[in-house]
């Protein structure tokens, strides 16, 4: 069981969490509620997002846009202006992912996924550091995945989406040194209801056996990363791309038994 309360300086931030009604974005947060932060969350999928009251009654508010729409992004950060009155962490984790083979990418796929995984992280983190300078501080978190570090096939798209939200992570930490800190959190195999439908049972056995730790991450686990990495415990991290993959990316991996 988690405690919760564990980063004390997290209580009373303003936190907006993208993609925030389901997998990793509701895990994170309700962590984030947990250590006392004002949460709002953004997502596209209205009918989740009237579900998240009732299960973080706490929530601050819930704002229905398409992040990758720069007139949808604008609209919703003048919603979070209105509720909390700026912002202090940006969690930008909405995303997507369509298994295809690369010569059956078509371009409207490949669009697709390359404004929803990275346009995105552009439209929202400049909304949120026009606010952030305001005040000189605040922390951006990226969601990007082991996808951006090294290849794989059939996510042609989603590959190069991650790796495009690594650069811009270092970036953006790079330019908005000292007083912002932006990393890049890079997920392996999360138990995700994206996961889920993408994989079935065999698939994900398969996928469990060639990961060291033998299994996928519980998006609570990510969630623990994104608190830790915002929270004055990660003051001296920015500039970086953190996986959490169970060792996935650490070389190839046989079972040597005991």
């Amino acid at each position: 069981m988690i405690k919760v309360g564990i980063y004390k300086d997290l209580e009373g931030k303003r936190v907006v969490i993208t993609g925030g009604a389901s997998g990793i974005g509701l895990a994170t947060a309700k962590r984030f509620v947990d250590e006392g932060a004002k949460v709002i969350i953004i997502d596209w999928n209205q009918e989740e997002l009237n579900n998240v009251s009732s299960i973080i009654p706490e929530l601050k508010g819930g704002v229905y846009a398409d992040v990758s729409n720069p007139e949808d992004v604008k609209i919703a950060f003048k919603k979070i202006d209105e509720i909390m009155e700026g912002i202090d962490i940006l969690i930008s984790n909405a995303g997507i992912s369509v298994r295809n083979p690369f010569l059956k990418i078509d371009y409207e796929q490949w669009s697709k996924v390359l404004r929803v995984n990275l346009d995105a992280m552009f439209l929202c983190a400049k909304e949120a550091i026009t606010r952030m300078k305001k005040q000189l501080s605040g922390v951006i978190l990226l969601t990007a995945s082991t996808n951006g570090i090294e290849g794989h096939p059939l996510y042609a798209d989603y590959n190069s989406s991650k790796a495009g939200v690594i650069l811009l992570a270092k970036s953006l930490a790079l330019e908005f040194a000292p007083w912002l800190r932006v990393n890049a959190i890079c997920p392996g195999y999360v138990l995700t209801p994206m996961q889920k439908a993408e994989y079935t049972p065999e698939m994900l056995e398969i996928v469990n056996s060639k990961i060291p730790l033998n299994r996928h991450a519980e998006p609570e686990e990510v969630a623990s990363l994104f608190a830790f990495l915002a929270s004055s415990e990660a003051a001296y991290i920015t500039g970086q791309a953190i996986a959490i993959d169970g060792g996935e990316t650490a070389g190839p991996y046989t079972a040597m038994g005991e």
